[in-house]
């Protein structure tokens, strides 16, 4: 059994900067593909980043720059830096973790998920 536990939310004015951590346990980060999706309220979950076994990244257009995906292997830790926030990143970020396939934009393809952790960027 998986479990994610993430870290590193929190509140900040736009412009500036947050990193989130993703810990997984009971796997080896680097054997999956792990990312980030996150749900503002009344919006539908979108998809953020993703990593996958060789390192390869995948992000969103709308962060896209801002944004950066990384992973600890000797930690089994996935981490986001989001510099330049917005009022417009303020949701609900989940780490997310698939143990077949490729990376994916599409949730119901990843089958373990964190409790999810609050990103509030104040204008």
């Amino acid at each position: 059994q998986v479990q994610l536990v993430e870290s590193g939310g929190g509140l900040v004015q736009a412009g500036g900067s947050l990193r989130l951590s993703c810990a997984a346990s009971g796997r080896t980060a680097s054997m999956y593909v792990m990312g980030w999706f996150r749900q503002a309220p009344g919006k539908e979950r979108e998809f953020v980043a993703a990593l996958n076994r060789s390192g390869g990244t995948y992000y969103a257009d709308s962060v896209k720059g801002r944004f950066t995906i990384s992973r600890d292997n000797a930690k089994s830790t996935v981490y986001l830096q989001m510099n330049n926030l917005k009022p417009e990143d303020t949701a609900v970020y989940y780490c997310v973790l698939r143990d077949y396939g490729g990376i994916s934009t599409n949730p119901y393809n990843y089958n373990y998920w964190g409790q999810g952790t609050q990103v509030t960027v104040s204008s």
